[in-house]
């Protein structure tokens, strides 16, 4: 049996703030991810080519990006939620040895349908907003 509970409509407000997560940037975070998302640019996995564009490693991609904004919403809202969609702003790289934290806060909340809003901002310790944007939920309603 799952410990894992997934939110209903009901159970969330506008302004809700989801806990903020810390997210250590590696170099295999870096790497696996792009490779993962099948992004062989090798800006992303040779540290050589990423220190050539001026930055001083391997740097995020977009889809790692993605994927770490579209988790942070969902680990909040259950595994029953589904994504509807994602609208995400990058800024500042990531690189290895930074810390990105993610933050959150609910925007919407159509309680007929079920879909939830919710801000999602990705700051890293030292450049700054990493991404921001939107990742809309629909959450199952309770039984």
């Amino acid at each position: 049996m799952s410990e894992y509970k997934t939110r209903s409509p009901e159970d969330v407000s506008v302004g809700d703030k989801l806990d903020p997560v810390a997210i250590d940037i590696t170099t295999g975070l870096v790497v696996c991810g792009a490779l993962a998302t099948r992004d062989f640019e090798p800006v992303h996995h040779d540290k050589a080519e990423a220190q050539a564009t001026g930055l001083p490693d391997v740097f995020m991609n977009i889809l790692t990006s993605q994927g770490l904004m579209t988790r942070f919403a969902t680990d909040w809202s259950g595994p029953e939620a589904v994504v509807k969609s994602i609208d995400l702003q990058l800024g500042a790289p990531n690189v290895p040895g930074m810390v990105m934290t993610m933050s959150g806060e609910v925007t919407g909340v159509d309680s007929e349908s079920g879909v939830v809003d919710i801000k999602v901002l990705g700051e890293n310790n030292i450049w700054g907003m990493h991404m921001q944007g939107t990742v809309q939920l629909a959450l199952p309603k309770e039984a």
